[in-house]
């Protein structure tokens, strides 16, 4: 099962509101999900970003792939960092 951390769309029409998920990649973009690792809303200045570290990592060693937009927002909270660091120091 290949496992991602990807954005499942939510709010209204015109208005949208992310939550950052962890799905298996065959699943639609909107269905079922793993677990909810964070909440994202483009439509605040600056765009407001909610990430769970603890599960992000967890769920980054155990194998499951950020989409781009995910990757882009966990090195902007330095998440992705802590993972290579993580990675590279055993």
């Amino acid at each position: 099962m290949a496992v991602k951390i990807r954005l499942k769309r939510m709010g209204a029409k015109k208005s949208p509101f992310y939550r950052i998920v962890v799905a298996d990649s065959r699943s639609p973009r909107d269905g079922r999900q793993i677990e909810t690792v964070g909440t994202y809303n483009p439509l605040t200045t600056p765009a407001t970003v909610n990430i769970d570290e603890e599960k992000a990592l967890k769920w980054l060693s155990d194998g499951a792939k950020p989409s781009d937009t995910v990757r882009n927002l966990f090195s902007e909270q330095g998440i992705m960092e802590k993972f290579h660091n993580l990675k590279f120091s055993k």
